[in-house]
C-alpha cells in the first residue's frame, strides 16, 4: 500500500483532530491514499469516550496555571497526556485490505513501537489487557483509536523525552497503580526525536508492508 507521511512538528490538539476528521472523510471517499501524521502536541490531557474525569487528579484551575489544555475525544481509552518530547502518530488508513481486523491492527501498531524501542536497546512488551507498550509496569507508549467504516484515526503516542511530571497529574490510561516512563529516563541520556521518527517510519513501512512517500506540511493543508 502507498502511505503518505506528513511530519508536522508542534500542532494544537484541536487542529490535529479536525485534520484527522477531514482526512478520514477523504480516505473513506477514495480521494486520498493512506496517510500517516507524525507530530507533537502542546501540553494537553485528552479523555477518551470510555474515560473518567475522576482520573484527572488536579483542578481545572491548576490545569490553567500549568498551561495544560483539556479535551474530550471520541477515541477509545481513558485519560492520557500529550506534550513536547512525545511523538504522536496518527494513521489514517483503510483496514479493508487488512481483513477488517482491529485486533491485528492494534497488534501491528504495538509491533512498530516495540521494534523502534529495541533499536535503542529498550525491551518493551505488550499487556494483553491493555493496548500499548510497557517496560515492566511503566507505560512508554499509549494507544487510542477511533475507526469509522474501517478507516482509522487517532493512533499512538511514544514518550521520548516529555516532562514526566505532567503524568503525575493523572492516572495514565486509568491506572492508579502504574506510572509512565520515557526513552530518555530509561536510557539516562538525551534521545534524538529525529532519529526515533526515522526508525518509526521504517518499522511502520515493514510491519504494514507500506510504500512510504514523504509529504510536505503545506500539502497537508493544516
Amino acid at each position: 500500500m502507498l502511505c503518505v507521511v506528513y511530519q508536522l512538528g508542534l500542532v494544537n490538539f484541536y487542529d490535529a483532530c479536525r485534520m484527522q476528521h477531514r482526512l478520514q472523510h477523504e480516505r473513506l471517499n477514495g480521494k486520498i491514499s493512506d496517510v500517516l501524521l507524525i507530530l507533537e502536541h502542546p501540553p494537553t490531557f485528552s479523555i477518551g469516550k470510555s474515560g473518567s474525569f475522576d482520573n484527572l487528579l488536579i483542578s481545572k484551575g491548576r490545569l490553567n496555571r500549568e498551561g495544560i489544555a483539556l479535551f474530550s475525544t471520541q477515541r477509545g481509552g481513558d485519560v492520557t497526556y500529550h506534550g513536547p518530547g512525545q511523538i504522536v502518530v496518527y494513521p489514517i488508513i483503510s483496514l479493508e485490505p487488512r481483513d477488517k481486523d482491529i485486533h491485528r491492527y492494534v497488534h501491528e501498531l504495538e509491533e512498530v513501537v516495540i521494534r523502534t524501542l529495541k533499536d535503542f536497546c529498550i525491551n518493551a512488551r505488550r499487556d494483553e489487557n491493555h493496548p500499548g507498550a510497557w517496560v515492566r509496569k511503566e507505560e512508554i507508549a499509549a494507544i487510542g483509536l477511533r475507526i469509522r467504516k474501517w478507516i482509522t484515526m487517532h493512533g499512538f503516542a511514544l514518550n521520548v523525552c516529555p516532562d514526566l511530571k505532567h503524568f503525575s497529574f493523572i492516572n495514565p490510561c486509568g491506572f492508579s497503580d502504574r506510572k509512565a516512563t520515557s526513552m530518555s529516563k530509561l536510557l539516562g541520556r538525551k534521545v534524538s526525536m529525529k532519529e526515533v521518527v526515522r526508525r518509526l517510519i521504517a518499522h511502520f513501512s515493514d510491519v504494514f508492508n507500506a510504500q512510504i512517500k514523504l509529504g510536505s506540511r503545506k500539502e497537508a493543508d493544516i
